[in-house]
């Protein structure tokens, strides 16, 4: 055990497994795992956590995991995929060992694999149709019946593969299955398809092939091959393990990896399906794989969202073994205390509304010392111009305030964060739809960054910018996609329906201070009052777009605060 597993460590049933192998010596104590995504999609949150996991085991362990496509499908997948995926576990803070690995890599020894299948008598080829293999397969209830082609002669079986390797066979003609029990309570051991034919370019081998491998015929394989110690898997293969024993078994293997399998993340008010999250891009019900509303590493980082929050959010959740659903307010509370320490400070106003200040000179402006992040004494100070027009929210006045309303309003005096005190003295509205456009206020000049000399006290700061120096920015709102916790659920109703209408708001007209004007892309940062915020690729010189991360709003502390 390496030092950053100890005994006072708590350890998850996973690690137990791994210290308990090294124990006893299994494996030489090696540690060895792999993170093998299909490249059909982009990666999503619940990647995420195996990625944390099975590089995170390794890591702690002083071993090594595998970045392996498993592109065995090659009608689905893409080399954009095959390069986002690289990029978001990257991102996330994990290298591989070695190069990039792929299920086509090992091709040729997966099919010389199943010719030795078909010598043993383990594996026939079968023309049954789809529709008839499943029909033959019987139910949980009721076993299976054996093909008419189950006991095919080996000579047969063997030329008709390597006439379908060969192309003279058109797709879903014929299959090569694995002969073990038709009669199994597994339904997963009733003779499973090993290769079907497939007449598709590859994004890497072209058109070499025209039969590939199922996945669970190439994963043991793949393991096997690479010398995968722990093939961790999440919860759903874990009625699969049975065959990938099979596999291994019968091949007899020089290396007998071990399937371990674990809960996998869900998370409410999204989807983690990648059918449906491809469908809502190729319906453009989303801007693409990087929306930031999306489950999606890319939506998540370009929401704002840093890794080491997503980090944080795969280890409180932890690994188990049974199914439950995430809380999406943990998660957003993790990149809310992670921004809190690292994300500078500034003042935007989103709706703004014109203040005047009567009794400041017209031609002055002042450098007011602003502190960039009070959770961070090293991230120092900057200078942020203050002028005699100013810009405030427009939900921070009220012409006739609600009680407990200690903001603006006709009379009422409130602070002007490090600036001044300011009294609104009138209000000017529109003569057409009487609406408040601006309004005329005086300020203290003595209470320039701190109290009234004379003792008295305000009950609200509001933030705000100075129009002589204001830069215009657009700024996306984001909320959650979903209206409902679990879109899902509802098997009377279409999951799109659920789609939030107010997911995305885009405000145009937002004044901002200068500090803002020029952040690169990605750049993250706290609007006082308002929210944390990201940098959005669509900015442009002087044209920043931020899109929201999350509010300032900690409903997950609550809670958590509640229960202690």
């Amino acid at each position: 055990m390496d030092s950053t597993t100890t005994d006072a460590t708590p350890l998850d049933f996973i690690r137990e497994i791994i210290v308990a192998d090294r124990e006893t010596g299994k494996h030489g104590g090696r540690v060895h795992t792999r993170f093998p995504p299909e490249p059909n999609g982009y990666l999503h949150i619940g990647h995420a956590k195996a990625i944390c996991l099975n590089f995170g085991v390794a890591q702690e362990f002083g071993g090594r995991c595998n970045l392996r496509m498993d592109d065995t499908n090659p009608t689905r997948e893409d080399i954009e995929y095959v390069e986002s995926i690289e990029k978001d576990v990257a991102w996330l803070g994990f290298r591989w060992h070695g190069e990039v690995l792929y299920a086509a890599d090992y091709f040729e020894q997966m099919y010389a694999y199943a010719e030795r299948l078909i010598t043993m008598d383990k594996a026939y080829v079968d023309d049954l149709t789809a529709d008839e293999i499943r029909a033959h397969r019987g139910s949980l209830t009721e076993p299976g019946t054996d093909s008419p082609y189950r006991n095919r002669p080996i000579e047969e079986s063997l030329d008709l593969f390597r006439r379908m390797r060969a192309g003279e066979f058109p797709d879903g003609s014929r299959v090569l299955r694995a002969k073990i029990d038709m009669a199994s309570p597994n339904i997963n051991m009733r003779d499973p398809a090993l290769y079907r034919i497939r007449h598709a370019r590859h994004h890497r081998t072209g058109d070499a092939w025209c039969v590939y491998p199922m996945y669970d015929y190439a994963h043991p394989i793949e393991d096997a091959l690479e010398g995968i110690t722990h093939s961790l898997c999440t919860l759903e293969f874990e009625d699969h393990r049975p065959f990938y024993d099979w596999v291994i078994d019968t091949l007899d293997t020089e290396f007998r990896p071990q399937q371990i399998e674990f809960a996998r993340l869900n998370v409410n008010y999204t989807l983690m399906s990648k059918r449906k999250l491809l469908q809502l891009v190729a319906e453009g019900l989303v801007s693409g794989w990087d929306d930031p509303r999306m489950p999606t590493i890319g939506g998540l980082r370009r929401r704002g969202f840093t890794p080491e929050s997503i980090r944080d959010f795969c280890e409180r959740i932890g690994v188990a073994k049974k199914e439950n659903v995430v809380d999406v307010a943990l998660l957003e509370h993790c990149v809310r205390e992670d921004l809190n320490r690292r994300a500078p400070r500034a003042m935007a106003v989103l709706r703004p509304l014109e203040v005047v200040i009567e009794n400041y000179p017209e031609d002055q402006v002042e450098h007011m010392d602003v502190v960039n992040n009070p959770e961070d004494p090293a991230a120092g100070t900057r200078k942020v111009p203050f002028s005699r027009v100013l810009y405030v929210e427009q939900d921070d006045f009220r012409e006739d305030p609600p009680k407990k309303f200690f903001r603006l309003a006709p009379g009422r005096e409130v602070r002007l964060r490090n600036a001044y005190m300011i009294s609104c003295r009138e209000v000017v509205k529109d003569a057409l739809t009487g609406a408040v456009v601006r309004l005329l206020c005086t300020y203290d000049p003595a209470t320039r960054g701190g109290d009234a000399p004379d003792g008295r006290k305000v009950k609200a700061t509001l933030h705000w910018v100075a129009a002589s120096d204001a830069v215009d920015g657009e700024v996306r709102l984001y909320d959650r996609l979903f209206s409902v916790a679990d879109p899902s659920d509802d098997k009377e109703k279409d999951w799109r329906t659920f789609l939030n209408p107010q997911s995305l708001e885009q405000v145009q007209g937002c004044k901002l201070e200068p500090s803002l004007a020029s952040l690169p892309e990605g750049s993250r940062v706290q609007f006082e009052r308002l929210g944390y915020f990201c940098v959005d690729p669509d900015s442009t010189p002087g044209a920043p777009v931020f899109n929201r991360t999350v509010t300032l709003k900690d409903s997950w502390a609550r809670i958590a605060a509640r229960e202690n």
